[in-house]
């Protein structure tokens, strides 16, 4: 093994213990926590309350979108629809209402004055860091990439777990007994649960127990996803490296939560991370322009969204990245071609199998994660983009 390999294989060893350890301590202590505080959120949406979220930076304002999109358009099929809105901090107070529930991400002194002004209204407050939330989760980790990746675990965990209770009817004040759980084809969320209607304790230590399930199957899959892929990675760090020393840019985009963690690689790239003294990258997120989507999805189609601004916006020396769960979003499917086309270098990070992506090769690189469970994908994803920004920085120059 060569002296290069080994340092390779040490970096990708050093970037898995950090994630694999920090998650460890994140989720298992806290896991009866996150269970109770999973079904507070159930009864208050029950009473219809609705989610408020904002955040300090621009990374923590890609974690906002995040949770509003998983929330209102949950993917589970058979799951509701739970209210869920993103704004600016000093809304807060023009929107909180007694029965809300709100997320901070960051910790600046806005965030902390959000908080305060959610507490006085009566809001349920959640946050990630020690602002002066009811609800406080521990991340423990310094490294910003590591806990922006635990945090994206953790509120995927209550959303997905928040729907346990609905399923359970008998456990949420005010709500009459029904019939018992049936989750049906997404009975995979819920591994440890049975069929109860009254036994809150015990259904809170099933749902603590797949907490630590879920943070597991995270876990795992991030290993995978970086064994995996390291090679690509380290090719396309370099490839990438060298385009954007020649003026070259990234583009990103994706759908749902895809788009929101297509702005998140648009802002790691743009605002190094606190603690690495690297230089600002040009990044673009084809996602961010309401006017410009909607322009082209009713003038041309949702196919033409991303296809049309890459013809506008690409250059021979830039970089597409394209995030997608399935590899089989025909808007990405036409992005990618069109790269292709206009000689750009493509990267796509794929779910499931890789879809058309891998299977026609319409990307130059592929990163595969495999998983059926678009969190699971999401959260795998997000540790490969977040190796990417580190390889890039560390590659020859």
């Amino acid at each position: 093994m060569t002296a290069r390999v080994r340092a390779a294989t040490g970096t990708l060893d050093a970037l898995l213990d950090e994630r694999a350890r920090a998650s460890r301590a994140c989720f298992s202590p806290q896991s009866g926590r996150v269970a109770r505080l999973c079904h507070a959120m159930a009864e208050r949406f029950a009473r219809g309350g609705r989610l408020l979220s904002f955040g300090d930076t621009e990374v923590d304002r890609s974690d906002v979108a995040h949770v509003a999109v998983e929330f209102v358009h949950p993917v589970i099929v058979g799951k509701r629809a739970l209210p869920a809105l993103g704004m600016r901090v000093e809304d807060i107070g023009l929107f909180a209402e007694a029965d809300d529930m709100v997320m901070a991400f960051g910790a600046g002194r806005e965030m902390r004055a959000g908080v305060e002004l959610a507490r006085e209204a009566g809001c349920l407050t959640i946050a990630f860091m020690p602002v002066g939330a009811e609800w406080e989760l521990d991340i423990p980790t310094q490294d910003p990439f590591v806990a922006q990746e635990l945090t994206e675990t953790l509120y995927h965990v209550l959303w997905e777990l928040v729907h346990v209770f609905f399923e359970h009817r008998g456990l949420l004040e005010g709500r009459d007994r029904g019939s018992a759980l049936d989750a049906g084809a997404s009975s995979f969320l819920y591994p440890f649960l049975g069929e109860r209607e009254s036994d809150l304790d015990g259904v809170l230590a099933d749902v603590a127990r797949t907490v630590v399930a879920k943070s597991l199957e995270a876990t795992e899959l991030r290993e995978q996803t970086l064994r995996e892929g390291w090679p690509v990675l380290r090719e396309v760090a370099a490839g990438m490296r060298a385009r954007m020393s020649a003026g070259g840019r990234l583009l990103a985009l994706g759908n749902g939560g895809s788009a929101t963690d297509a702005m998140d690689a648009a802002a790691d790239w743009r605002g190094p991370p606190p603690g690495r003294r690297w230089p600002s990258r040009a990044a673009l997120d084809l996602t961010a322009e309401p006017a410009i989507l909607t322009a082209i999805a009713n003038d041309v189609g949702t196919p033409a969204i991303f296809t049309r601004q890459v013809i506008a916006h690409g250059r021979p020396q830039d970089t597409v990245l394209a995030l997608s769960t399935s590899g089989g979003s025909e808007n990405v499917l036409s992005a990618l071609a069109q790269a292709r086309k206009m000689g750009i270098t493509s990267v796509a990070l794929v779910g499931y199998d890789g879809g058309r992506i891998a299977a026609e090769g319409l990307a130059d690189h592929v990163i595969l994660t495999r998983s059926e469970h678009i969190p699971r994908i999401q959260e795998a994803q997000a540790s490969a983009l977040h190796a990417l920004r580190e390889l890039i920085e560390q590659s020859a120059p």
